[in-house]
């Protein structure tokens, strides 16, 4: 009995779905026995341009007069890269709303889902909702929910601004993210 146990551990270790395979943004990392992924990845969120990522579908009546821009909500489709140039592997995208939830600083609720096209994780996501206070350095949101490999998953993900363009908006976004799933 000892050796059948013995020899599936090794057989469900070999199996594709048991650990990612040559992927730089995705390792699994031992928790206790609970499935635990950290994931690192680049957000690109596009306001400018011929092609933005992202485009206001909504706003108050007093947004444009609000130096945060309260009131504003924004649709996005935003590609995620394992690297912070635009032209690095994608790893997926970032499909939801956010919204300037804040009249004093600068506040975005965020609701979005992160699916991945890579390896494993390809067909899974991971959801986030809470408040992004973007000016800061470092942020922390909550992930909620997944689907897929990350199914019933929770977490953190910390974001970190690599870059921004305060004329159009356009930024780019280091995510590190933890996620304990089943």
């Amino acid at each position: 009995m000892a050796k059948l146990a013995l020899a599936l551990l090794l057989i469900s270790m070999a199996m594709p779905w048991a650990q990612p395979q040559d992927l730089k943004w995705a390792k699994r990392l031992d928790s206790g026995g609970q499935p635990t992924t950290n994931l690192q990845f680049y957000f690109h969120d596009t306001l400018s341009g011929k092609t933005p990522t992202a485009v206001r579908v909504a706003q108050a009546s007093q947004t444009d007069k609000s130096p945060t821009l309260f009131g504003a909500l924004l649709m996005a489709d935003d590609p995620l890269t394992e690297g912070p140039d635009r032209s690095s592997k994608l790893v997926g995208r970032a499909q939801g709303l956010y919204g300037s939830a804040s009249q004093e600083g600068f506040g975005l609720i965020m609701a979005l889902s992160y699916g991945f096209c890579d390896g494993i994780y390809n067909g899974s996501s991971i959801s986030v909702l809470g408040l992004n206070q973007a000016l800061n350095p470092v942020r922390e949101l909550p992930v909620v929910g997944g689907t897929g490999v990350f199914r019933m998953a929770r977490g953190f993900a910390e974001a970190r601004t690599h870059w921004f363009d305060p004329a159009t908006g356009d930024a780019i976004v280091a995510y590190n993210v933890t996620v304990f799933h089943y």
